[in-house]
Formats: structure tokens, C-alpha cells, sequence
């Protein structure tokens, strides 16, 4: 079992090697200590496809054990075959078609399986002839070394309760090996991303999981919700995602300010008196509200932080039963808030005291362009934490240091996700008896005094801090945990870059603060199709569209209207019921999967 490990890692680092070699004038040069990451980091994924590999004869092996006439010899040589072959098959197709596709091989390559004539179209047959005798030879070799090294260790030995018993203490550590070891987060394509560089990001991804962990999201998007015509689709649609237009109102002093996005955990607007909700609970974002510009029916995307915080730093929507965060195929396609200002010269970072690899976050925030993830992982070890990870006061902490180390010359751009307002609610503070709004009694504390003690540096001056929630937070009120209410939630931008209180009453969703931003820095959005400038002048119909698992919510100045799929289930219509906005909410259902077809 030992040498079949050490002989398939070996395999696999060889094959990095190679796939960087074949491909290198994609990045041009590398370092020494750039090819050692690509390995080292690479190795969590290369393990787990090991452990999808060796389950199989784990249980082979025990057939065994309780059959002794079981024919592991020749089970096993037809095993070690299908190895060699699909091994082989992945790596030679991963490395060939990388300069074509510029992304690891995924189930992209099985929509092209129906018409191989185009499939081969752009390759010439000598490319071919080469890409088939390689895959041959590294299937024949990988096969010749299983059964010469690995063959008869399958098979029972002299000491059957010896072998039996390390069998069976083999299978949780396999399990656990798959997993990704017994945090919150599952192993995922995203968690072995290292770099700015997407090439060396993509080298370290082993090429069989990448296959695999993508077939189960390699769906035919454009099926899904086909309500209407092509032309009837397009006719709803016309006119709600008006094309890109300058800002008809400057909310800020300065084109160039150092933006902080705090994505805030749950924090739904029914907490905060100054965005309709409970008068106590937060006293400092009401405080900050009065200074600040106020965007009073923002409405999140989703009911899920993978969602809510896709929708806000890359201004794309949200789908009912499909995360685009965690399809490393399609999230790579997106523009992103950081991107953009990171094209402008601004340095980018993110700060998340959890694990950054739930969900494929990390490898969604290093292609959408920020430079730098902090997460649990890279904090210090000494700091308070609870279930998900460190305690917000500890990472606010953090973020005033960080800021503090910052000269004024290059402007930078931080998103920052807090936590404590989650389950378990488990805080160090004590403000009200019930542990849901003490939590976020607990985080709006942390906002004031980050405020406070940034407002009495010259870092506040030219800053603009924009609080966001990622989703809503559902306590059993009102008739679902999906109606308009709890997806309402606060958008405010403070601090010293802004000219003016305002208060901004236009209907809007989180994924709106991209374009709204970026037109407020005099920069395109153009890359973002579903972000709209709410402060333009072609804004003329303000809506909000939501989604939840197999339903939407549409809002706009006519009314509410949130209603499952499966049997056309009304669940909140008021004033009065609207079929246009069934029929507008379906038609963007139908427009946005469209969409994430053609990424």
C-alpha cells in the first residue's frame, strides 16, 4: 500500500513538472521557490485523488480476507490498467490543451465529446499523433511500474490478521485524506491557489480532480427555467440592466480613495434602526448613517455567504440551486471589484477570520484579483476564536494594524468578511440576554470603534468604508425565511471621502455596488453586465431580484412578488398580485442561467 502512495504521488509530481515545462512560455519565467509552491501546495489535492484511488482496493482487499479463493492477482492487474489509462489520459489532455483553453482540464471537455470533428479542428494530426503515442507510453510505464512494484502487495499475506487490521485503520484515515482533513471546509479546486499568478495556481491543481470535482456542476445551465421564447425573454428583459453611464450625482470627495468593503456575516437591515430596523441594537452604524450615505432598499442576492459575497464583489446574481463560487469553471470568467481597481494601481487584499477554502473562496478571490488572502489559517495562532474562526474584535484589530502600516502614496483596496454574527452567536460581550441580536450588538460594536480610533488618523481622510451584508437573517418572523423583509439589508459608505449625508431610497441589490462604485471613481463597468449604476441617469426602472433554493423574490414600485418554482407557490405578494412581475422575475431566471451556460 506504501509503495502504491509513494509510486501515484511521484506520478504526480513528475506530471507537474512536465505540465509546467510544456507550458512555460505562458508565464515567461519562474523561480526556483515558485516551482517548490506549485508542489508543495499542490500536494492536499494530489493526496485525496490517492485516497479515491487506493478505496477501491482497500475494500478489494478485505473481499479478500473473507474469500479466499478471490482472484486478487488478476482483479488487480485490470485495476492497476484502468489507472495507467485514465492517469495517463488526464494528464496528456490537462497539459496539451492548456495553451488552448488556459484553464485545467474539466468537464468543459465532455460538450465537445458530441462532434470530435470540431473538437480537432484547431489541432493539426501530427499534434494528435504526438499527444496519443505520449499518453500510450505514460500509460504503459505507470502500468509496468504498479505490477512490478505494487502488484503482489494486494494480495492476502501470511499474516492475515495483521493485514486485516491495518486495513481497517486505513479506511477513516482514507476518509479523512478525501476529505480534506475535519474542518468546516471539504476539499476543493480553490484551496491549493497560492499565487496572483493563475499559472501557477493551475499548475498546482491536480488534473484528475479537477475533472471530477467539476462533473457534478457540468450542467446544461441553459435548460434550466426556459419559461419563454427567445424573443419574448428578450422583450422582458430590455431595459433592466441599462448599458454603461456616467454617475448624475458624486457622493464622494475623491476619484482615487482607499476603499474598504466590510462584507458584514447575516447582518440583515431589520437589526439597524436607521434602515427601517430594531431601535438599540446598533448604535454605532446608526450613528454612522447620520454621517454617511445611506442606501435604504438594497436587497441581497441570496440567502448564502458563498452567494451573497460573489454577488457583492463581482456585481453577478445569484441562482436558486447552483453556487458559482464553487465552479472554479465559471467563477474564473467573472470581473471582479478588485480587478478593476487593481487595474488602476491599487494594491488588493481580503481578510476573513474562518477558513478562506469553504466553498472555493479562495480561489474565487485570487482570480477576481486580490493579491492577498488572509483567513485563519495565516493568523496568529494566539488569537480568540469560536467555532467558525477568530473573533471579529481580533480581526478588526488586525485590519487597524494593517491599515496603520500603510503609506499614502499607494492607494489600496481591503475587503473584509466578519463572522460573529453566525451560529452559534458565541461572542466576548454582553449587551442583551438574547444571544442573536447580543451577536449583533457585538459586531456593530466592532465597526464603531474601528471607526473611532481610524476617524483620529490621517488614514481617514481620504477613505471610504462601505458596510454590506452578504444575506439576511431568518428568526421564524413573518411567513419564510425568503420573503422581501429578510433580504432587505444595509448598504452604507462612511468615512472621510464622503462629501455629504445622503439617503438613497432606489431600489437595489448588492450586486449594484460594483457598477455604482466603480462610476463613482470614473472607471468602466462595462465587465460588469449585471451591475447597475443606480446613481445614472438611464436608471429609470429601479428593481431587486433574489433568488433561494428553487425560488425568487422581484420587487420594484408596483410591489412584492416571491414565489417558488415547483407549483408556481405565491409565497409574499402585496399590494396586489402582478403578473408582470412573475412574468419579469421568470424571464431573468431564464436570462441569468442562459448566461452562466455560455461562462
Amino acid at each position: 500500500m506504501g509503495r502504491f502512495v509513494a509510486l501515484i504521488m511521484g506520478s504526480f509530481l513528475l506530471q507537474k513538472t512536465i505540465f509546467i515545462l510544456y507550458n512555460y512560455q505562458l508565464i515567461g519565467s519562474m523561480s526556483c521557490s515558485d516551482y517548490l509552491a506549485v508542489l508543495w501546495h499542490g500536494l492536499s489535492l494530489d493526496f485525496a485523488v490517492v485516497g479515491y484511488l487506493i478505496a477501491l482496493p482497500l475494500v478489494l482487499v478485505l473481499v479478500s480476507y473473507a474469500f479466499s479463493s478471490f482472484p486478487a492477482r488478476r482483479v488487480f492487474l485490470i485495476y492497476h490498467a484502468l489507472i495507467a489509462v485514465v492517469l495517463s489520459l488526464v494528464f496528456i489532455g490537462d497539459t496539451g490543451l492548456y495553451p488552448f483553453w488556459g484553464f485545467k482540464l474539466d468537464a468543459t471537455i465532455f460538450q465537445y465529446l458530441d462532434s470530435p470533428q470540431n473538437a480537432f479542428a484547431s489541432v493539426s494530426l501530427l499534434f494528435l499523433c504526438i499527444g496519443i503515442l505520449m499518453a500510450v507510453l505514460w500509460a504503459g510505464g505507470l502500468f509496468f511500474l504498479l505490477q512490478r512494484a505494487v502488484g503482489k502487495s494486494w494480495e492476502r499475506g501470511q499474516r492475515p490478521l495483521v493485514g486485516l487490521g491495518l486495513t481497517l485503520v486505513m479506511f477513516p484515515l482514507t476518509f479523512l485524506v478525501i476529505r480534506g482533513g475535519v474542518g468546516r471546509s471539504t476539499t476543493n479546486v480553490g484551496q491549493v491557489y497560492f499565487s496572483q499568478s493563475q499559472f501557477l495556481n493551475h499548475a498546482a491543481v491536480n488534473p484528475l480532480f479537477s475533472l471530477v470535482s467539476s462533473m457534478d456542476k457540468a450542467e446544461d445551465f441553459d435548460a434550466e427555467y426556459n419559461f419563454f421564447s427567445e424573443e419574448e425573454r428578450a422583450k422582458l428583459v430590455e431595459g433592466l440592466y441599462p448599458q454603461e453611464a456616467p454617475a448624475a450625482e458624486e457622493l464622494l470627495r475623491s476619484k482615487r480613495p482607499n476603499v474598504l468593503v466590510i462584507i458584514l456575516e447575516s447582518f440583515g437591515a431589520k437589526y439597524i434602526a436607521s434602515f427601517g430596523g430594531m431601535p438599540g441594537i446598533t448604535p454605532n452604524l446608526d450613528r454612522l448613517a447620520r454621517e454617511g450615505v445611506v442606501f435604504s432598499e438594497c436587497y441581497a442576492n441570496s440567502y448564502r455567504t458563498d452567494r451573497g459575497v460573489l454577488s457583492t464583489l463581482s456585481g453577478y446574481p445569484s441562482f436558486p440551486q447552483h453556487s458559482v463560487m464553487k465552479m472554479p469553471a465559471k467563477s474564473r470568467s467573472l470581473s471582479g471589484i478588485a480587478q478593476a481597481l487593481q487595474g488602476v494601481g491599487y494594491k488588493t487584499d481580503f481578510l476573513y477570520g474562518g477558513d478562506a477554502n469553504f466553498t472555493n473562496m479562495k480561489g474565487y478571490l485570487l482570480s477576481t484579483g486580490y493579491q492577498r488572502v488572509t483567513d485563519d489559517a495565516t493568523l496568529a495562532r494566539d488569537l480568540p476564536r469560536q467555532s467558525w474562526g477568530v473573533q471579529d474584535h481580533a480581526t478588526f484589530d488586525y485590519l487597524y494594524n494593517e491599515i496603520m502600516k500603510r503609506g499614502e502614496g499607494e492607494p489600496w483596496h481591503t475587503a473584509f468578511l466578519t463572522l460573529s454574527s453566525h451560529e452559534p452567536f458565541i461572542v466576548p460581550y454582553q449587551k442583551f440576554k438574547e444571544e442573536v441580536p447580543n451577536a449583533f450588538a457585538y459586531v456593530d460594536d466592532c465597526i464603531g470603534q474601528l471607526a473611532d480610533r481610524l476617524r483620529k488618523t490621517k488614514a481617514w481622510d481620504n477613505l471610504l468604508v462601505i458596510c454590506v451584508a452578504d444575506h439576511g437573517y431568518f428568526t421564524g418572523e413573518g411567513k419564510g425565511r425568503h420573503t422581501s423583509y429578510i433580504h432587505h439589508i444595509p448598504m452604507l459608505w462612511f468615512g472621510g471621502a464622503v462629501k455629504e449625508h445622503r439617503v438613497i431610497d432606489r431600489l437595489m441589490t448588492q450586486s449594484d455596488l460594483a457598477a455604482t462604485l466603480l462610476a463613482q471613481l470614473g472607471l468602466s463597468y462595462r465587465a460588469f453586465p449585471f451591475s447597475r449604476n443606480i446613481l445614472a441617469g438611464n436608471y429609470t426602472y429601479p428593481f431587486a431580484y433574489y433568488t433561494f433554493n428553487d425560488g425568487f423574490g422581484f420587487i420594484d414600485s408596483t410591489g412584492v412578488t416571491v414565489m417558488e418554482n415547483v407549483g408556481a407557490n405565491i409565497l409574499e405578494e402585496h399590494p396586489a398580485p402582478s403578473e408582470e412581475r412573475v412574468r419579469r422575475g421568470r424571464a431573468l431566471l431564464q436570462t441569468t442561467h442562459d448566461d452562466l451556460s455560455r461562462r
